[in-house]
């Protein structure tokens, strides 16, 4: 084995600490494990979206009930992954959960209040469509039709 010419051109590194442009290491041969790469934020944002449209759609049937659980579920899942390392946007999966719930809520309350509004009064609804067909363009008695609705209303 022979020594350098010139030692000085090879620098000692203390331990633990590598030249500055020293080689990459390998990387994982075939059938190991690859490294973990970058954190994984899609379910995350995705609730959070989802979330935020729920909210503005929740008027809606498919608006406030079914983005509300996807983004439910979605936010779920994410909090999931972040609480494994996996992602690093927890924060937004939380705050995908809690606007996918207003959302849900206010769809479910929504939905309820017409159900029971058509329940009630979906006879007299019927009744009045059907007078003001047989009213045609006559004004008195669309009139007619909707003094009838009305007071059925009352009387109910």
């Amino acid at each position: 084995m022979s020594t350098p010419d010139n030692p000085e051109q090879y620098q000692q590194y203390p331990a633990g600490q590598s030249a500055p442009f020293a080689a990459p290491p390998v990387g994982a041969g075939y059938g190991q494990q690859q490294p973990v790469g970058a954190p994984r934020n899609g379910f995350g944002v995705t609730a959070l979206v989802l979330g935020i449209i729920a909210l503005v759609l929740c008027w809606t049937v498919w608006g406030g009930i079914i983005l509300g659980v996807l983004a439910l579920v979605f936010g779920i899942l994410g909090v999931k992954r972040a609480n494994r390392g996996q992602a690093t946007n927890k924060g937004a999966s939380i705050a995908g959960i809690v606007t996918g719930s207003i959302g849900l809520v206010i769809g479910l309350l929504l939905a309820i209040l017409v159900g029971s509004i058509f329940a009630t009064f979906g006879s007299q609804i019927g009744d009045l469509q059907d007078c003001l067909q047989k009213a045609g363009t006559d004004q008195s008695q669309i009139q007619s039709c909707r003094q009838q609705f009305s007071d059925n209303v009352q009387n109910r």
